[in-house]
């Protein structure tokens, strides 16, 4: 695990681009590199700046570190051995000490794609199976992801005979010089495709859709992100596919309103009930439930219904119900309730000017 933080190792804000982070490292490592650094604290400090740039260069791991921290990281992994790796590694050829070949691979693993999957409010509290079109590059039926026309087979580069470099020698004040640079007939490779497919003209995947079976878990809330591993973009020559990610966009209920796992709404009842109390049935999500109103019951009184809510995700258990308490004030009554209330409004002393009681709110 890293002691210090590699934003600070590097000398980068944590916004740094990957151009930034590249900049960085290339200054730092010329300065540290034990091979021109003689202070005895240089090989430690150059590993420090190479597990930095590990770590910060690639997205994954910038990701993994900027979420977790240094958890996991490991510090030896280093990614260049000497001087003249740094210099191949930014400008494609090393004065320094022994010629290195460093052929590329076709294999690439394929992209990852994010789409977002629209959901019911009663998709998200339940779980639903959903089926999701994904466009992605995908293997070429006609060559099954080879590249190469059927029957044909990929053989050594001509141009740099199979080495995934090709070398330049110039002459200078200094002598002769001599530079190596990626082969640009086999991209590095060292192979070339002497019959491309007539589909994919060599690649070996085509763009297309294809349809994801999603299994939705009971529970989900809005701004989720689902991950299906594998899901997307198929690899090129046999590399691993991508993954999908889903981005849950869960549409608001007419009624109730979702805080954590419970369901909340606003339960109207008459003003008499309310005084003498009654039972009534509500709707809920799974269907209907009694609720009890107790006598005297104010407005702002929060009932509940046990398990009525929505699902813990990943475990048992759900949420409540919470209703509100709101009364239903009649605007206009019939003449002879009307007379009955006010009746009972004088027995009572509750009509006419009436003094106020304030309290805490």
């Amino acid at each position: 695990m890293a002691e210090r933080d590699l934003y600070d190792v590097l000398g980068v804000s944590r916004d740094a681009t990957q151009d930034d982070i590249r900049k960085a490292y290339r200054r730092l490592a010329r300065e540290h590199h034990p091979d021109v650094n003689q202070d005895p604290e240089a090989d430690r400090r150059f590993k420090e700046i190479n597990l930095a740039y590990q770590t910060l260069s690639d997205p994954a791991r910038r990701r993994q570190y900027d979420l977790f921290g240094g958890e996991g990281i490991s510090p030896d992994v280093f990614g260049f051995g000497d001087l003249g790796d740094i210099v191949e590694a930014f400008f494609g050829g090393s004065p320094f000490g022994r010629a290195r070949t460093r052929r590329r691979t076709r294999t690439a693993r394929g992209s990852d794609v994010r789409v977002t999957l629209p959901l019911t409010f009663e998709e998200a509290v339940f779980g639903a199976t959903k089926e999701v079109p994904v466009r992605a590059l995908r293997l070429c039926d006609r060559c099954q992801g080879t590249g190469a026309e059927p029957g044909t087979f990929s053989s050594r580069c001509s141009a740099c005979g199979g080495s995934g470099e090709v070398s330049d020698v110039r002459r200078s004040v200094f002598g002769t010089v001599m530079t190596s640079r990626t082969c640009p007939t086999c991209e590095g490779t060292g192979e070339e495709v002497a019959s491309p497919c007539a589909t994919c003209r060599g690649d070996g995947r085509l763009a297309g859709e294809h349809t994801v079976v999603v299994e939705v878990p009971a529970g989900v809330a809005d701004g989720m992100e689902l991950r299906m591993e594998g899901a997307a973009e198929d690899g090129r020559g046999g590399g691993r596919p991508g993954d999908l990610y889903l981005a849950l966009a869960v549409d608001p209920h007419p009624v109730f309103e979702r805080q954590g796992q419970d369901l909340v709404g606003v339960l109207e009842i008459p003003v008499l009930a309310a005084i003498t109390g009654a039972e009534f049935e509500v709707d809920t999500l799974d269907g209907t439930a009694g609720v009890s109103v107790p006598p005297g019951t104010r407005a702002g009184t929060v009932l509940r219904v046990k398990d009525a809510g929505v699902p813990h995700l990943g475990r048992r258990g759900r949420g409540d119900l919470v209703l509100h308490v709101d009364l239903d004030v009649p605007r206009r009554l019939p003449r002879e309730e009307r007379r009955l209330i006010e009746d009972l409004a004088d027995q009572r002393g509750e009509r006419g000017r009436l003094r106020g009681r304030l309290r805490p709110r």
